[in-house]
Parts: structure tokens; sequence; C-alpha cells
């Protein structure tokens, strides 16, 4: 990215990168933690960060640290959860005015620094407890947030295609955790965990917006300080080959069935075909353009959707499509004869072109955010690698049909997920 170099500085207990910009007008802060994925503690994660939004001890209730945001000129801070391959990382983003666009000139970036700082390691707690009200409330809507994917058929099915899928394996387990779990949680268990993750997790924070780094480095050392630790490194899981094909029929009352497939890539970010594969599945199912699209959706008329999107740190790409129930046995042998075309690298130099083009502009218009430069910046945290902006651009236009036909090669389905309805007869 042109005029913004990621500095990299190794700070008491977590990583500080700095961007120094002046293509944002706001000053951006993302903290994130991470840890790999597991069933005793994924509940706990993804209730804690909603818990330390919610109030501090200075602003000892939701409603008093909102109007603190507004007075800092309508400051946002919202908190995210992800998986990223077997790790589940909690963000804390922070986005704040640029005081050289202000005429009173506050120093709002020390400020900003000051309010992540309460955030993060002074919580609205008594003795050694978090708030009950701050966790009962925040449990509540967990519960609900856990609720709404079975209730959005869509996100449901992709959860479930995972859970057959990656049986056995932390992928497998929901990023917002298992609401079964939630009950058990209290104010006291909570901030032990708290105090866990603060001591173990591989923690990073991001700076992005017209800023200079003495002053980054200072504010950071004297407000965020923590203990040095040698983060958890997930195990390495080996993947048993797919001897057949797991086929999975699930029965509820849909009048769209929802046919989603599972492959494993056998690639991951950082492996050398990485940008072959990026590639491949804009060409397979990534656009509007992709054969998925126009084959299953357009010339048969099978599909309401149809597209493919990759997981890059676990090594899959799921396919999604919503059909008619009656259609899956065409829709399946479609979407099979779209990677037999792959493989035998049956599209066009257009194709290939087209694709290039469009995933450029996607990641371009990505880092047009600064938290979406965080995000393309963070995959190097995961992967423990150190892939360059302009590397990842360069090294995906140098990309040959021969290069991308290899990777289709090694892609092999493995579950086929399909949520019915009754009269299918399924």
């Amino acid at each position: 990215m042109e005029g913004a170099v990621e500095k990299v500085i190794e700070m008491q207990g977590y990583k500080l990168h700095i961007v120094e910009t002046d293509k944002y007008k706001t000053n951006t802060f993302v903290w994130r933690m991470k840890a790999p994925l597991t069933k005793e503690d994924v509940t706990k994660r993804a209730l804690l960060p909603q818990v330390l939004q919610s109030s501090t001890a200075q602003y000892s209730s939701t409603t008093a640290l909102r109007s603190y945001l507004d007075e800092l000129y309508g400051a946002t801070l919202f908190v995210d959860l992800a998986k990223k391959g077997e790790y589940h990382v909690m963000s804390f983003s922070l986005e704040i005015a640029n005081e050289k666009f202000l005429s009173d000139s506050e120093p709002l970036l020390k400020k900003g620094f000051e309010l992540l700082a309460e955030v993060l390691t002074k919580p609205n707690t008594s003795g050694n407890a978090f708030d009950k009200d701050t966790v009962e409330k925040e449990k509540r809507t967990l519960k609900q947030r856990i609720q709404s994917v079975y209730d959005d058929k869509m996100r449901y099915s992709n959860v479930r295609l995972l859970e057959e899928m990656c049986k056995g394996e932390p992928y497998a387990l929901q990023v917002n955790g298992e609401a079964q779990d939630v009950d058990a949680i209290t104010p006291e268990n909570l901030y032990e965990f708290y105090k866990q993750v603060f001591l173990e997790d591989e923690m990073d924070l991001y700076i992005i917006g017209d800023v200079k780094e003495e002053e980054v480095k200072k504010f950071a050392s004297e407000l965020l300080q923590f203990e040095n630790r040698k983060p958890k490194e997930c195990a390495k899981q080996e993947v048993s080959k797919t001897e057949k094909v797991n086929e999975v029929k699930e029965q509820q009352d849909v009048k769209q069935g929802k046919l989603n497939m599972g492959y494993r890539t056998n690639i991951v970010y950082g492996d050398p075909d990485y940008f072959a594969l990026q590639v491949f599945n804009g060409i397979f199912g990534g656009f509007s353009h992709s054969k998925l699209f126009i084959n299953v959706r357009e010339k048969a008329s099978l599909a309401y959707y149809a597209a493919s999107r990759l997981e890059s740190h676990k090594g899959l790409m799921m396919v999604m499509s919503g059909i008619d129930l009656k259609n899956y046995d065409q829709a399946v042998g479609i979407i099979n004869e779209q990677m037999e075309a792959m493989k035998n690298g049956d599209f066009t130099d257009q194709e290939l072109d087209q694709t290039k083009a469009v995933i450029q502009n996607q990641i371009l218009e990505t880092i047009d955010t600064s938290r979406g430069l965080t995000e393309i910046l963070y995959h190097n945290v995961i992967s423990d690698s150190d892939i360059s902006l302009d590397t990842w651009l360069s090294e995906m236009q140098k990309t040959t049909k021969e290069e991308i036909t290899a990777v289709a090669k090694k892609i092999e389905l493995d579950t086929i997920y399909f949520l019915t309805g009754s009269e299918a007869g399924a």
C-alpha cells in the first residue's frame, strides 16, 4: 500500500503495529487477542469482550461510557469475535477523530489510549468479580446471538456443514460458543478467566492513522503493560485423507433447500501456492462472473444463489447455494462438473484476467478503511508469516493457468450438507 508501512515493535506483553498514513480522517486502535479454540473456553471468550465494552471502573454504566465516547467527538468503540484457523480472536476497535482536524486541538490520541487502557485493564468489578448486572445482561444477549444462527437458515447450514466436516477438530466450535454453557458463567469465574487471558493470550495492538511513532510508543508503554508470555500455539492437526464423501441431509420446515459443500484445499495462508488458490476461488465461485454463479444459477436456473469462499488459515473452501428441494442431485452434479473443469484447466484467459482484476480491486477496497487494512495485516500474525500487501498483489498477478490447475488438483470434496424440507422425501 503506497505511503503506508507497518512497523512492528515488541512491547511488554504484546506487539505494537504502527501504520503512519494520512489516508484516513480518523485514528484507529485495534487490540487483538488470540488463543487456541477450546470447548472449555469458547463461550467465556465470546462473553468477555461484551462485558468489558459494556462498562468500566470509571464509566460504570453503558450510558456513561457511550456518553464519554460522544464527548470525544463521536468516537466509536466496538468488539468482535472471529475464528481464524484453529484460533479464537477477540478484537476491540476504537476509532477517534484526528485532533489535527479540530480547531481546539484536544489531545485525542492520548485520550484514545487512556480509554482503551480503561476498557482493557480497569473493568467494572466489585471484589474479585465482574459487576453482576452487566454479566447477566450480556449473558442474555449472548444467548440471543447464538440463537440467531439457528433462525437464519443460510448461516445455520454453514455452521452445520463445519460441525459435520470438522468433527473432533477445534474448528467445529462456533465462534459465539455454546448456548448450554452460558448459564454456568458467573461474575467470579469470568473474572478469573479475564485475568488468565491477559496473562496467556497473544496480544497485538494496531494504531493506524496520521500519528507519530515516538508519541504512540510513549503512550503505549505508559498505559499498556502486561506480563511477557510465550503464547500458546495450536496443535498441528493431521487431517486424514477423504476416503469417501460424507453426505448429510437434515430435514426442517424450509421451503428452499440449502446445499453446502465443504472441501479441503490442503493449502493455507503463507504457502507458496496460496495466491493461486485465491485466483482459483475467484474463477470457481468467488464472484458474479464465476463458474458456479453462471452455470448453476444463470444457465441451469437451479439456484437462488451459488458461491464459494475460502477459510485461508484452516485450508477449507465452502460452496453455498440455495436450491429447490427437488434439484439436489442436479445441483451437486453441476457443481462437481465445474470443479472438474477447473482441474482440467477448462477456463479462458479472459476469466483469468477478469478474476485477477476483481481480486485486486477487492483488496484495494478493503484497505480503503483502516479496519480492513488491519484485517489484512493480521493474517501474518495468525500464520506467523511476513507477507506484505505488495507481495500479495504482485504474486497474485503472476499466477499462471498451470498453477491454478495444480491447486485445483489438490482440492478434495469432504462433506455435502443439505438442509431440506419434508416434501423432498430426502
